[in-house]
């Protein structure tokens, strides 16, 4: 917790603090664990100032939502070369800490039934929409919802074991085998 000072005034930085704290605060105690009145006091702002910048705590959750990644470099780059492109960037490359926040908040939220809507409402809109569009095609809401999971599932099995307990010669033919399959899942319509 931060120490108690008056806090300069600029809404804009305040906002963001706010966001990032709620953010932290979301990802580590969940949805329901959260009010509005333990990020201000974090903060060092009045709960009022975040209903007034956010409106209420659904509001300011949608908001920290929107502001973790949403998937956008999942759609960039050459089709051709998508599926390896999306497995390296699982297996090896780190995202900042900030774009992997909305991991752990959909893993703590998963009790409340208002977090998995708004959670819900929010990946649809922001990334199953655009990514079906993407990719186009027979049965395209099907292949993009099964790839999602796919990447998914391979994201949260490296989140809860501290990455894939594999040797490096293992881990690349693991890398190999997933870059096909989502590969398969973008050409292969009958898939």
């Amino acid at each position: 917790m931060r120490p108690c000072y008056p806090r300069p005034r600029n809404a804009e930085a305040t906002r963001a603090d706010i966001l990032l704290t709620a953010r932290k605060r979301f990802a580590r105690d969940g949805y329901d664990e959260v009010g509005l009145r333990d990020i201000a006091r974090e903060v060092g702002v009045d709960a009022a100032l975040i209903s007034r910048y956010f409106g209420s705590k659904e509001d300011l959750f949608l908001q920290v939502m929107q502001s973790c990644d949403n998937g956008e470099g999942f759609m960039l780059g050459d089709r051709a070369t998508w599926g390896r492109r999306i497995a390296e960037q699982v297996m090896t490359k780190p995202k900042p800490e900030s774009k992997m926040d909305s991991l752990p908040i959909m893993l703590r939220s998963l009790g409340s039934a208002k977090a998995m809507e708004i959670i819900g409402r929010s990946s649809d809109e922001r990334f199953f929409r655009p990514l079906i569009e993407w990719m186009g095609g027979k049965d395209a809401e099907v292949r993009a919802r099964l790839a999602a999971s796919v990447v998914m599932g391979v994201a949260m099995g490296k989140e809860i074991t501290g990455g894939l307990p594999l040797d490096d010669d293992a881990k690349a033919r693991f890398t190999t085998r997933f870059a096909r399959l989502l590969q398969s899942l973008l050409d292969d319509e009958d898939c």
